[in-house]
């Protein structure tokens, strides 16, 4: 029997946090945008996939980037205002950098992803950007032999087992931004590495596989305090069919923001997030199951933290366009 599916883990937040996804973010902010989070997938199974991670990226030169289209402007101009965005100017040419680690669990396989990033931000005419990014590292796929439950405990392939290894990671993408508008498409594992628990030479059926990520999105502004923002997601993993997800979070003065999302056969999500301050934010999802898992799992959660360091400009968003 041959079973196929996604090999890297899955976010219900990814819309706030791209980074994750597509290294071409590095650096787009006016500050070092720090976050960790942790999901909990499918909760009400045993050993239901959990991830755990922590990114931080950052532009680099002394150089702030002025009226960036994802952070609020200066003290006492109106985030919101038509007036600001009509005045809006893409950010000069600068290179960012970053780092990820992602720590993803299922029964007994573990997978830890440590990521460097680098992202080149060219300005294109007066009102767009487009970045370049890469990212690359190192994988390490686990297996807790102690957690296998076989017919024969004195199994003789458990002697030819191979219980950890690393493998070499590559990621690039690329990311159009300006005032209201953003896209982007990304690969992700673009190295194919083969992928095996034994020391069976003759098995060759394992492999790991490219990811690949296209996102667009636009912000439309209902009146001075309320915003919305439509994004679609479509995710490819060969041989796997095309997965679609659809976004929209609505804003309310860049300080409190509520959500929802499709993922095309798999769930129903609700989002919230609440800015307490130019330092601190906090985001949560709740999926809601609408596949056959929906008869033994009652759902998924995600939280994120951010926290903005260096924040010069004070803003007070991190999360204006998405």
């Amino acid at each position: 029997m041959q079973v196929f599916a996604q090999q890297r883990p899955q976010y219900t937040q990814y819309i706030f946090n791209n980074y994750l996804l597509n290294p071409a973010l590095s650096g787009i902010e006016n500050y070092t945008d720090f976050k960790a989070g942790f999901r909990k997938q499918w909760t009400g199974i045993d050993d239901s996939p959990q991830t755990t991670f922590a990114s931080a990226h950052w532009a680099l030169g002394g150089e702030y980037l002025w009226k960036n289209p994802l952070s609020l402007p200066e003290k006492g101009v109106d985030p919101m205002s038509d007036n600001y965005m009509q005045n809006y100017t893409a950010s000069p040419a600068h290179h960012g950098v970053g780092a990820m680690v992602i720590l993803d669990k299922a029964g007994p396989l573990t997978r830890l992803d440590a990521n460097l990033t680098y992202a080149y931000h060219l300005q294109l005419g007066g009102t767009l950007n487009l970045s370049l990014g890469v990212a690359a590292g190192i994988t390490r796929f686990g297996l807790d032999v102690t957690r296998l439950e076989l017919e024969d405990p004195a199994d003789p392939a458990l002697r030819n087992t191979i219980v950890s290894q690393y493998k070499p990671d590559l990621a690039a993408g690329l990311w159009l931004y300006g005032a209201r508008f953003f896209a982007g498409v990304s690969v992700q594992q673009i190295l194919p590495q083969t992928l095996s628990f034994t020391n069976d030479a003759s098995y060759t059926q394992g492999k790991t596989v490219p990811h690949g990520f296209a996102t667009v999105g636009y912000k439309f502004t209902i009146d001075d305090t309320i915003s919305a923002i439509p994004s679609v997601m479509v995710k490819y993993v060969r041989p796997t069919a095309p997965s679609i997800d659809a976004n929209l979070k609505v804003s309310f003065r860049d300080r409190f923001w509520l959500g929802g999302s499709y993922r095309q056969h798999d769930s129903f999500s609700a989002l919230a997030g609440f800015n307490f301050s130019k330092l601190v934010n906090l985001t949560y999802s709740y999926d809601f199951t609408t596949s056959e898992l929906n008869s033994v799992s009652s759902g998924s959660h995600e939280i994120v933290l951010g926290i903005q360091l260096n924040n010069v400009y004070q803003a007070v968003s991190n999360m204006r366009m998405w």
